[in-house]
């Protein structure tokens, strides 16, 4: 990656025409071809930007450019469609480059499938007594995202979201409803377990007979100790 800090405008043409004033900005050029623009704000959203696949050239400054202190003319034209970035270097503060390699990409703490691992070993979240079936439990509509028998014996169906909403009660309702036909594990108790479950939802679920049950993801995982807390 190349990042350049430069007192720099642009001009963007193509499918929008926009234009950026004289101002002290980052230029990153990445790998991918992709060139952005940013301002010392605005979080990760550059203020321009041009997308692979694209080409980068330095243009001849004219002699208007030059009498207005131009240094050096970017041009970045897209491969595929008239689109073009100009961007006009008046002063280069900084010009370094860096070989970042692979990114492995980000990788997203508290999805459901970790959830689902850490309530399958904490099954006693659900209650004292409760013990664990498997998970993905099979139906002819798709997985119950765990199945676990109750302290009388009953079956319990449990669907995990991170957060829970409406569609989520609805999805546990039809597995339900399709359980409950199998004299092997009928009475079918339903539990929705989520980070967070939203008012709406939860009225839904109570008033459907569906048990809500609310996660800590933190404690779960053991980074957080509630005992510990002032409140």
């Amino acid at each position: 990656m190349r990042v350049v800090i430069a007192r720099c405008a642009a001009r963007y043409s193509g499918r929008l025409s926009a234009h950026l004033p004289l101002a002290t900005r980052a230029i990153m050029v990445k790998a991918d071809g992709s060139v952005l623009l940013h301002s010392d704000g605005g979080s990760y959203k550059p203020l321009n930007w041009m997308s692979p696949p694209c080409t980068l050239r330095t243009a001849e400054v004219s002699e208007a450019q030059a009498d207005a202190g131009v240094q050096e003319v970017w041009t970045v034209q897209h491969d595929k469609t008239d689109d073009r970035l100009e961007i006009e270097l008046y002063e280069v503060l900084s010009d370094t480059e860096h070989e970042l390699g692979i990114d492995p990409g980000l990788v997203k703490d508290g999805v459901e499938a970790h959830l689902q691992e850490l309530l399958a070993e904490q099954i006693a979240l659900l209650g004292d007594g409760h013990t664990l079936v498997r998970r993905e439990y099979m139906t002819a509509i798709g997985p119950v995202d765990i199945l676990a028998k109750s302290p009388s014996g009953g079956s319990v169906a449990v669907e995990i979201k991170r957060r829970g909403e409406i569609d989520g009660v609805e999805q546990l309702t039809r597995y339900l409803e399709l359980m409950n036909r199998d004299p092997l594990l009928s009475p079918v108790e339903g539990v929705f377990a989520a980070q967070e479950i939203k008012p709406q939802a939860r009225v839904l679920a109570e008033d459907r007979g569906i048990r809500c049950v609310v996660l800590d993801y933190d404690a779960m995982r053991g980074a957080d100790d509630p005992t510990t807390r002032l409140f």
